[in-house]
């Protein structure tokens, strides 16, 4: 439990159920205080892009739908839309890099917003992972279609999230906005005490 003064995650009242529900086909767990920063810039300034994927050590992905994640995994840049990415870092990263990507815009055309506090991250792993957000989410989760690295805004349930997966394993990253996490959460343990 945290003390009065400090952050508490949306779901730190859950971390035993989460953890009651994961074993060796799914893992489900709060990643919670992830940096977030929300990006936008023109795609079509090639020099800006490249000054910014400089600036956070990371290629801003230019293909729609798309993550790309640096070499260690903590680090995750999501294309939203043609000129929007959200930047996903470990906690207590967001001054730095936004710190970083301002200076890497300069006088061109973008802008930086630091939208840590706007939602928290759930991890859902494992041989089942897939099963369970197929019984919940519209979108198709085929490995052809939506593998490692890809990323999209979608329902699941009916909380808005954004989805992406980081390993063909397969692991997911849910992004969900902290109003919504709880209900999240429950339809993701209902989902998979049905799976199994």
């Amino acid at each position: 439990m945290s003390h009065p003064n400090e952050a508490q995650s949306p779901l730190e009242r859950w971390e035993a159920r989460l953890a009651a529900v994961s074993g060796s086909d799914v893992r489900l767990a709060e990643i919670p205080f992830q940096a977030q920063l929300d990006l936008r810039a023109d795609p079509a300034d090639a020099d800006l892009i490249g000054r910014l994927g400089a600036a956070i050590g990371v290629d801003l992905p230019t293909i729609p739908n798309r993550a790309v994640s640096s070499a260690d995994g903590a680090r995750h840049v999501l294309w939203l839309g043609p000129d929007e990415w959200l930047i996903v870092g470990a906690p207590g990263t967001a001054a730095q890099t936004e710190e970083d990507l301002r200076a890497a815009v300069g006088a061109g055309r973008g802008g930086v917003v630091d939208v840590s506090a706007n939602r928290t991250m759930l991890s859902l792993a494992g041989p089942l992972a897939r099963g369970v957000l197929e019984t919940s989410c519209s979108i198709d989760l085929h490995p052809r279609v939506f593998g490692p690295g890809s990323c999209a805004q979608t329902l699941v349930g009916r909380a808005g999230a954004i989805l992406l997966q980081v390993s063909s394993e397969p692991d997911y990253r849910l992004l969900v906005r902290p109003s919504f996490a709880g209900y999240l959460a429950a339809w993701l343990l209902d989902a998979i005490e049905g799976a199994r």
